[in-house]
């Protein structure tokens, strides 16, 4: 089932937003994080490097350790967006984009141009969430 009212022109539009929000979601992956060497489908945060010498001061341990937690939690939103964009650009390949995932019903333009990555309608948003 496709979206009866997505012109192809729309439609171009919305996957070349989707595109370049995967690029810069992907740059912030980079600075904070790395691809896991064991599951190249996770990211996982990196740790920040220490210098010789400050491994022995608490403080600067603290910050470390509190910055790569911060860098984790920032990670999973990220990972999480990135994970909603590539379904998206699938759903866009597999001509079933703009189709609300709960109620079978086509998602609104507006909705759609709010947040391109979508895949509920407004009516049944939270019930996916």
């Amino acid at each position: 089932m496709t979206h009866p009212d997505l012109p192809a022109e729309v439609l171009q539009e919305l996957r070349t937003r989707l595109e370049g929000e995967r690029a810069l979601v992907l740059s912030e992956l980079g600075h904070i994080g790395r691809v896991n060497p064991e599951n190249p489908s996770d990211w996982e945060a990196t740790p920040q490097h220490i210098n010789a010498g400050e491994e022995a001061d608490r403080n600067i341990a603290a910050d470390r350790i509190e910055g790569f937690e911060e860098n984790t939690a920032i990670l999973k939103e990220l990972e999480t967006r990135l994970n909603g964009i590539n379904d998206a650009l699938t759903r866009m390949d597999s001509g079933i984009y703009g189709i609300c995932d709960v109620g079978h019903e086509p998602i609104k333009l507006a909705r759609l141009r709010a947040n391109p990555a979508a895949t509920t309608c407004v009516k049944h948003m939270t019930e996916k969430e």
